[in-house]
């Protein structure tokens, strides 16, 4: 566990490093929210890691740009994406996508041309293998939960103190 500011590549290089010297040698695939800096900082310390944009960001952000009329029919359109069977019907998915949507909001169909190359990586799996790669929404909730602990306390006097207590958060939230 690391106390650090904010999350960017200066603190996430650290971080991976630190990982990467106490024996980790490779990481297979990681799952991120495109958090600046992030995909970066794993390509700089492990660079045959294939970085898989969270699908879960992906569908929310165009959901931003639709009136709540559209949102169902969008929802559905945007699953025949990312629940396509394989890599190579993807793409097909996404032009008809786009033919449908464009007109209304071309800037959603943008948004996921823009992002393929880390959201191909997905299609590589089967089914099974996808429920596990597809979201980051997991850890999210847990650091969801963590800082709920620390906005009731804004100040610790030490990192250690803050470090302590969000580990005996952590036992709690495990227990769940």
């Amino acid at each position: 566990m690391w106390v650090w500011e904010n999350e960017s590549a200066k603190f996430w290089a650290p971080a991976l490093n630190g990982l990467r010297n106490r024996g980790l040698e490779d990481i297979f695939i990681a799952c991120t929210d495109t958090l600046t800096g992030f995909s970066a900082a794993i390509e700089a310390v492990f660079p045959q890691t294939e970085i898989q944009a969270c699908v879960i960001h992906q569908i929310r952000n165009p959901a931003r740009y639709v009136s709540r009329k559209d949102l169902k029919a969008l929802m559905a359109d945007l699953k025949a994406l990312y629940a396509a069977e394989e890599g190579t019907s993807a793409p097909k998915a996404l032009g008809a996508f786009a033919q449908r949507w464009d007109k209304k909001h071309p800037e959603i169909s943008i948004f996921w041309s823009d992002n393929w190359p880390d959201l191909g990586i997905y299609f590589k799996f089967p089914q099974e293998v996808r429920r596990l790669i597809y979201t980051a929404n997991a850890i999210e909730g847990f650091n969801r939960q963590l800082r709920k602990v620390t906005k009731a306390k804004s100040v610790f006097p030490t990192d250690d103190g803050l470090l302590k207590m969000l580990y005996l958060a952590m036992i709690n939230i495990t227990k769940k």
